[in-house]
């Protein structure tokens, strides 16, 4: 249940009016299927290279009857073309350096839109102001913090 709950705290840093939404990365669905949940009127791809995975979330999204949700089974660099700019957010949970992870994010995002990525419990020097902010939110439970890494696009 943990988990389902630290998924909509991605909502406290995504922009009401933004519709369409990608989980890059997105492995059991959270927080990608939480989202979608929860804001009805957003499009959610779940972007997830492994098949077995891509397969569980396809047979997720059938069972919760989930429109406008749908899984992209490829990498991200795969469909990095086909989704160019398409997005208005990005959402990961700390799969990896954000150095390494970020570019590719925010080809999905077009002018205006964000990155948003759960991190590690504390900052990693080597991207501080580099790509973007250290946010700390209020976490599930009380006194727990999270932390994100959001990177805005700029508006054309």
């Amino acid at each position: 249940m943990h988990v389902i709950l630290d998924s909509l705290l991605f909502l406290r840093l995504i922009r009401p009016d933004a519709k369409r939404i990608m989980d890059l990365g997105a492995g059991a669905g959270v927080p990608g299927v939480p989202l979608k949940i929860v804001r009805r009127d957003a499009e959610v791809v779940l972007v997830e290279a492994r098949q077995r995975r891509a397969s569980f979330l396809s047979e997720v999204v059938r069972q919760l009857g989930l429109p406008g949700c749908s899984v992209v089974a490829d990498r991200a660099e795969a469909v990095a073309g086909r989704y160019a700019g398409t997005f208005d957010v990005v959402v990961m949970r700390c799969a990896g350096a954000p150095a390494s992870l970020m570019p590719l994010a925010l080809s999905f995002v077009g002018p205006g839109g964000s990155v948003v990525m759960s991190g590690p419990p504390t900052e990693v020097s080597s991207t501080r102001g580099e790509w973007g902010e250290w946010v700390d939110v209020d976490g599930v439970a009380p006194g727990e913090r999270r932390r994100f890494l959001v990177v805005a696009k700029a508006r054309g």
